[in-house]
């Protein structure tokens, strides 16, 4: 076997086998293909631990140490794969050390920020309906930027009050959606969405582009770049920092962490506990109020 019959099996596995999402697969085999240009000529079961030690010493040099961390996880998943498929009986990468990296509390925008951001867009656009309720819904129920525009008209259980919305591995979730996002979905879909011309491939799709298709990722994040440049908020914003705004703000209005998990659609309680880090001024205010020694 060839690196490309090894890497076309890795494919095949986390596809298949670990029902990976496609950009999850990408940065894997993107990781992989790195570990074959430093090694082309040597097969991956013939590598030894001092190849993979020069191997993380090397990318080091050159990426941040999450970078760094997330490569050397990717390579362990590789070496995983061929144990499985008894080519190789242990992992090299075993006795190699990920760069220690501290924990990063996510970004967040207070509801004042969130408020001016949905208020900078011009609803009288063409698109204004259309990216207001993409806002509001990536706050309104903590949605990942691929689970946002993957979201179906035949996901949405209004009378019912949840959404169903296809997460990681493919794993479907109900997420609750309150009345006032659910009202400026419907505005989008009867105002804007049925005058367009909408290709057959994508009928079902609730948010379209001009094209009569699904959005993209980029035309996301290129929506809130404008909208919270137009809010004339300097802070770096992404899709990704609605869903943390959401999960800090059912946190800090009294909601337990074990439903936040379940909205967000975390595997393990450990992914949801960072957002117990919130913000200083917060739990200062909380001691002030409610610490009987502070009370008047």
């Amino acid at each position: 076997m060839t690196w490309e019959d090894f890497i076309t099996d890795f494919k095949n596995y986390l596809k298949l086998e670990r029902a990976l999402s496609e950009n999850t697969i990408s940065n894997y085999l993107r990781d992989i293909k790195k570990l074959q240009k430093m090694f082309s000529e040597t097969l991956p079961q013939n590598l030894s631990v001092e190849d993979l030690r020069h191997f993380n010493f090397e990318i080091g040099k050159r990426y941040t140490a999450p970078s760094q961390a997330r490569i050397l996880a990717g390579v362990r998943s590789f070496f995983d794969f061929l144990i499985e498929d008894e080519i190789i009986e242990s992992n090299p990468t075993e006795l190699i050390s990920s760069p220690k990296i501290g924990r990063k509390l996510p970004d967040t925008l207070s509801l004042e920020e969130i408020n001016k951001v949905v208020s900078s867009i011009d609803l009288s656009e063409k698109h204004g309906e259309r990216n207001k309720a993409i806002i509001e819904t990536l706050y309104g129920c903590g949605l990942r930027v691929s689970e946002l525009i993957d979201l179906k008209i035949s996901d949405l259980y209004f009378e019912e009050g949840f959404i169903q919305v296809l997460g990681k591995g493919n794993k479907k979730r109900l997420v609750p959606i309150a009345k006032y996002t659910q009202k400026i979905i419907k505005n989008y879909l009867q105002l804007v969405r049925n005058q367009q011309k909408i290709d057959k491939n994508y009928i079902d799709h609730i948010f379209i582009n001009n094209r009569g298709t699904a959005l993209s990722r980029v035309m996301v994040f290129n929506i809130i770049k404008r909208a919270v440049k137009d809010a004339g908020i300097n802070k770096s914003v992404s899709p990704h920092t609605f869903r943390h705004s959401f999960a800090t703000h059912l946190l800090e209005n009294g909601a337990d962490l074990r439903s936040i998990q379940m909205m967000l659609g975390h595997e393990s309680i450990t992914t949801t506990e960072i957002y117990t880090h919130i913000d200083r001024a917060f739990l200062r205010k909380n001691i002030d109020e409610f610490h009987p020694r502070n009370r008047k």
